[in-house]
């Protein structure tokens, strides 16, 4: 859970001040993602440096969008959720992306419109904005997709680790 603190301090020194308030993600949340066997975390030189969740579709808060509409509404995808990292410690995103598009080329991810610094990775590395989304609490979130069903990917990651409980 340290690297989900640092991605918080990260978030609220870019003055991301609403995202990942009141407890989350908690331990309950992760351990979700674990049992989905979709909780991964990422090492370099056996530290713990990132932390994702890679889950298939569908995603109950992607199922209405508005003022937009998703690319590929008919196909199957998956869904990036709660990248997470230290601030010393760079390349992250792009590791995720090459580890996620190696596995599924249709993929779905979203971000507080404060987020600036993950609108700026999402959008760096070709996802398309979409609309607007709203988690179950009602709060609202910048939802995005790539398709990359014609560029396949190799696996950059090798210190990356499924998580187990």
């Amino acid at each position: 859970m340290q690297v989900m603190k640092a991605a918080k301090q990260i978030m609220r020194f870019s003055g991301n001040m609403h995202q990942w308030g009141d407890g989350y993600p908690s331990e309950a949340v992760i351990f979700r993602d674990m049992e989905k066997q979709g909780g991964f975390v990422i090492e370099e030189a056996g530290r713990i440096v990132g932390y994702f969740a890679f889950l298939p579709s569908p995603e109950s808060t992607y199922s209405k969008i508005y003022n937009g509409e998703w690319l590929y509404d008919v196909k199957p995808y998956h869904v990036i959720h709660r990248i997470a990292s230290y601030p010393d410690v760079y390349g992250i995103f792009s590791d995720i992306m090459d580890f996620c598009f190696s596995r599924d080329a249709n993929i779905r991810i979203d971000t507080h419109k404060d987020n600036l610094i993950m609108q700026h990775n999402i959008e760096k590395h070709g996802f398309t904005y979409c609309g607007i989304i709203f988690l179950a609490s009602g709060d609202e979130r910048l939802a995005y997709q790539k398709n990359n069903i014609d560029k396949p990917h190799t696996n950059g990651l090798s210190g990356l680790f499924q998580c187990e409980q």
